[in-house]
């Protein structure tokens, strides 16, 4: 019989995983040679006598060998990023403010540590782009002037563009499964802290049908991320030194005529990340000019560069002073990891990244670490569930053996804006 073009099959890829030969199967299965090379190319529908023996054969259910293409549903999403390339993209998906968003797993993005697996793939650009946010990654690394510590609104608009801007690409996925349940069920978190991670998959254990989806971006990037309805909930840290505030000044600039609150995650140490031994005798930021070491810097927006900016600042020490202030990193770890291989003698970062890679460590201040999430979510169960949890002991022992952080305000409304 020949094959229907809507009837697809995993065959090869689960034999050859095997390493069987289509021989060695045929035998296995009772069937011929060409029966299985027909399957396998597309030409030959087969029955489902021969469909069971195949499934027993391999030890895997006739779902895993076969399928129809038009059982996996598509469904039409905004993609958060914008993307040169026209090929397919895998994506994850999240229902965000009653529509559906596409994160392009693209790159860095594609990994924590192993490669995160994908809800859909692309299948057409539904609408052309008609603008784009820029990514942190897209931000300028100039060297800046002392006397020109930048304010809220550079901090939030570092390229000086319009900040009504909003992604309005649309993409058509296609599916890899019939889940939906598990997408709608999914919490969106922007942010950089390293205790996102653990604070999801310590709520995912305690609400299994609970997915949480940690999009890392700086504290900028992060609050844009949600303005731009990306994300549910931002998770930032920085400091305003007009108004000696943190968070709450940024958020209301940014989220103008919405409402949201701050939820307190922790308060954590920042310094400067050094070797273990502290070799150069590094001791405050001033030392860094004197013993003429290199830093990593992060990029504009993030939370590490302010500090470092404000207390250059403090100290009368012009920016281009400071050896590699324009080499910069996108991650708390990644300026772990730049000092650790000896590409940098410090870098800006928090105490409890710090002892997972064995440095030294600095302090320069205390920075608390907000949640922001818009008032309209606060309803929707799968957001309730997460913050639910923020009280629970599986979440307060795994950021307790952190060290560096302060969990004594956790879950603490700081501010409604």
């Amino acid at each position: 019989m020949k094959q229907d073009s809507n009837l697809q099959n995993n065959l090869k890829s689960i034999r050859t995983r095997l390493c069987m030969s289509q021989q060695d199967l045929a035998n296995l299965a009772g069937v011929t040679r060409q029966s299985i090379s027909g399957i396998e190319s597309g030409q030959y529908a087969p029955s489902v006598s021969i469909t069971l023996r195949l499934a027993k054969a391999l030890g895997c259910q006739v779902e895993d060998l076969f399928w129809l293409e038009q059982d996996l549903p598509q469904i039409e999403a905004v993609i958060a990023k914008s993307v040169s390339c026209s090929q397919k993209l895998r994506v994850s998906l999240a229902r965000v403010g009653g529509q559906w968003i596409a994160y392009p797993l693209i790159g860095k993005d594609a990994f924590r540590q192993d490669m995160i697996p994908a809800d859909g793939e692309t299948v057409a650009v539904s609408h052309p782009v008609v603008g784009s946010s820029a990514s942190s990654s897209d931000a300028g690394t100039s060297p800046v002037r002392v006397e020109e510590l930048p304010s809220i609104s550079k901090l939030l608009n570092p390229k000086g563009e319009s900040e009504t801007q909003t992604h309005t690409d649309k993409v058509k996925v296609r599916l890899l499964d019939d889940n939906l349940a598990t997408l709608h069920n999914t919490v969106v978190i922007a942010g950089c802290s390293p205790v996102i991670s653990l604070w999801a998959r310590a709520t995912e254990r305690w609400h299994p049908q609970l997915r949480v989806q940690f999009n890392f971006a700086n504290s900028m990037a992060a609050l844009q991320s949600l303005c731009r309805g990306e994300a549910h909930i931002a998770g930032m840290h920085l400091y305003d030194p007009v108004t000696g505030d943190y968070n709450t000044p940024f958020v209301r600039d940014i989220l103008v005529g919405r409402q949201a609150v701050l939820i307190t995650l922790g308060v954590w140490e920042e310094g400067l990340l050094v070797k273990s031994d502290n070799p150069m005798g590094i001791s405050t930021i001033t030392d860094l000019v004197d013993a003429k070491a290199t830093i990593v810097n992060r990029e504009i927006g993030s939370g590490s560069r302010s500090l470092l900016e404000q207390t250059l600042q403090q100290e009368r020490v012009p920016f281009h002073a400071v050896q590699g202030f324009n080499h910069v990193v996108y991650s708390h770890q990644d300026v772990a990891q730049a000092v650790a291989l000896g590409v940098a003698d410090a870098g800006v970062s928090i105490a409890s990244v710090a002892a997972v890679f064995g440095l030294g460590f600095i302090p320069l201040q205390r920075s608390r670490y907000d949640l922001v999430i818009l008032k309209e979510y606060l309803e929707e169960v799968p957001v309730q569930q997460l913050l639910g949890t923020l009280g629970h002991r599986l979440v307060h022992s795994q950021l307790e053996v952190l060290g560096g952080y302060d969990i004594s305000k956790l879950g603490e409304t700081v501010a409604t804006v």
